[in-house]
C-alpha cells in the first residue's frame, strides 16, 4: 500500500523494559529524555540525534511492548497466520540525520531521515539495509524484512528515504527532488550502518545486502546500478519503475481509473481495456480495493513530485475520480504527451537495468498496483538488453500480490509474497558467500493444495 495516516509513535513503558531487561533498563525507549548506559548505544556518523536502548527481543514481537517500532508503519503489509521468529537480543539504535523537512512524526520528532539500527547479540557478520515501501516510515519492513534477518543473525538499518506521506512533493527544490533524496539517504544509512556495526562488534560487516518492497525495491535497483561498492546484492519485491519511456509508473494507473468504472457498470470494451493496460486476468475482485484506495493516490502523488505543472480533472466524484479522492485525480494522464522537461525530470531518476551485484527480483502475478508484464517483466528485460542477466534471478509467483494483507478475505485468490521474499534472501547468501547459484529464473507455480503459503514458498 502507498499510503498511510501519520500519528506519533507510542513509547513503550518503562516498567515492561525493566522488568524484561533488569538493570540494562537504563537504556532510554524512544522518546525518551533519559540518557542510555554506554553498553546499550553508540555514536551513528552524521546523525544529528541518536538514542540506544538494550532490548530482550529485537524482533516485532518483543518492540510492539516496548515501543522501538511503529504498528502503523507496516499496516496491512502483513498476512494473518504469519509465525514470527523466536526473540532476538541486542541493541536499537533510533535517531536521524540532519534534515529540513518534518513530515515524518515518529517519536513525536517531526523530523525526517530517521532511520533505525538493529544490532543482535549474536551477529553473523552481515547487515541488510532497507527502505521503505510507498511513503512509509523507518520501521514499515519490521515484520517481513527486519524479522526475517535478525532471525538469521543480520544486523538491520533501515531509513525512511528522508520524506514520507503524500505531499513528498513539498521536499526539494524542483520536480523529483524528492525522489532523489531517497537514493542519498540509503547510501548515508548504509555507509553509517558499517561504521556502526564495525565498532559495535570490533570488525566490519563481510557481506552488506540491499532489500526492498515497491518503492523500497526501486532502490534496491537502483542502488545496484548506481552504488554497488556499498551492497553484496539485494532483493527486492515489485518495485516501482521509473524509465523516460514508457512503460514507467507514471502511465500505467490512468487507464485503470478510466476504464473501471465503466467495467464495474458492465459498459462493452472496459474489462478488455483493463486487460490491455496489464491487469492481470484473476485479479478483478481486488480492483474496487485498489480504485478505491491506492491507483489514483500512487498515480497522483508520483505525477505531483514529477510533474506538477499537470492541471487534471479537480472534482471528486466526477467521471472516473474515486468518490474519496481528496485532491482530483489523473484520469486523463498521458505520460507520452507531456513537456520534455517532465521526460528530462524521470530521467534523472531513471533505472537502466545495468545492476552490478547479484539481484534477485520477485512480483506476484496477482498485482493488480504495479502490473508484472508492466514493471517486472519489463525490468528484466532491461537488465538482459545490458548484459547483465547472469547477476539477476526473475522469480514471478503465482498469484502472489502487492501487499500481504490482501491476503486477508482473499485466502483462495491470492498468496502472500513475505515467505519467498525470505527464500530469496537465503538464495542471495548462499550465491554471493558460497557461490551455490539460485534456481534459474521461472515463473513459480501455484503452490500444491494444504501448503502453508503465509510462512512457505519454495523458488
Amino acid at each position: 500500500m502507498l499510503l498511510h495516516t501519520i500519528r506519533p509513535l507510542a513509547v513503550g513503558a518503562a516498567l515492561l523494559l525493566a522488568a524484561t531487561l533488569g538493570s540494562t533498563a537504563a537504556s532510554a525507549a524512544p522518546g525518551s529524555d533519559r540518557p542510555a548506559r554506554s553498553s546499550c548505544t553508540a555514536r551513528v556518523p552524521g546523525a544529528e540525534h541518536v538514542i540506544g536502548a538494550c532490548l530482550a527481543d529485537l524482533t516485532t514481537t518483543g518492540t510492539k511492548l516496548t515501543g522501538h517500532t511503529e504498528p502503523i508503519d507496516w499496516l496491512g503489509l502483513e498476512a494473518p497466520g504469519t509465525v514470527a521468529p523466536s526473540a532476538v537480543k541486542g541493541v536499537q539504535l533510533d535517531g536521524y540525520f540532519p534534515d529540513t523537512s518534518t513530515s515524518n512524526t515518529n517519536h513525536n520528532w517531526n523530523h525526517d531521515s530517521q532511520f533505525v539500527i538493529r544490532l543482535p547479540e549474536k551477529w553473523n557478520g552481515g547487515l541488510v539495509v532497507a527502505g521503505p515501501p510507498g511513503l512509509r516510515r523507518q520501521y514499515a519492513n519490521d515484520p517481513m524484512i527486519s524479522d526475517r534477518a535478525l532471525a538469521r543473525g543480520f544486523a538491520y538499518a533501515a531509513t525512511d528515504k528522508g520524506n514520507t506521506g503524500s505531499k513528498i512533493y513539498q521536499d526539494g527544490v524542483r520536480p523529483g527532488d524528492a525522489i532523489a533524496e531517497w537514493h542519498e539517504r540509503v547510501a548515508e544509512l548504509t555507509v553509517a550502518a558499517e561504521k556502526v556495526a564495525a565498532r559495535h562488534y570490533g570488525r566490519r560487516p563481510t557481506t552488506t545486502y540491499m532489500a526492498g518492497a515497491s518503492a523500497g525495491g526501486y532502490l534496491v535497483r537502483w542502488q545496484l546500478e548506481n552504488n554497488p561498492g556499498l551492497f553484496t546484492g539485494g532483493v527486492e519485491l515489485h518495485g516501482l519503475l521509473l524509465t523516460p519511456d514508457s512503460p514507467n509508473v507514471l502511465d500505467t494507473a490512468p487507464a485503470a481509473l478510466r476504464a473501471y468504472p465503466r467495467y464495474r457498470d458492465h459498459v462493452p470494451g472496459a474489462y478488455e481495456e483493463m486487460l490491455a493496460a496489464g491487469y492481470p486476468k484473476g485479479s478483478e475482485s481486488t480492483w474496487e480495493f485498489h480504485y478505491q484506495n491506492l491507483w489514483d493516490s500512487l498515480q497522483r502523488t508520483m505525477r505531483e513530485e514529477i510533474d506538477p505543472g499537470y492541471d487534471g480533472p479537480k472534482e471528486a466524484g466526477t467521471p472516473f475520480c474515486p468518490a474519496n479522492t481528496i485532491k482530483g485525480c489523473d484520469t486523463d494522464y498521458v505520460y507520452a504527451d507531456r513537456p520534455a522537461s517532465v521526460h528530462r525530470t524521470v530521467a534523472r531518476l531513471s533505472l537502466t537495468g545495468n545492476v552490478k551485484r547479484p539481484l534477485i527480483t520477485l512480483q506476484g502475478t496477482l498485482d493488480a498496483l504495479l502490473p508484472i508484464t508492466r514493471s517486472g517483466d519489463v525490468y528484466t528485460r532491461m537488465i538482459d538488453d545490458s548484459g547483465r542477466g547472469r547477476m539477476h534471478r526473475y522469480y514471478r509467483v503465482t498469484d502472489g500480490t502487492h501487499a500481504d494483507g490482501l491476503y486477508r478475505g482473499h485466502e483462495d485468490l491470492v498468496r502472500p509474497m513475505a515467505p519467498c521474499f525470505a527464500t530469496a534472501f537465503d538464495a542471495l547468501s548462499a550465491w554471493t558467500t558460497r557461490g551455490t547459484p539460485p534456481p534459474p529464473s521461472r515463473t513459480v507455480p501455484k503452490p500444491a493444495a494444504g501448503t502453508d503459503v503465509v510462512n512457505t514458498c519454495s523458488l
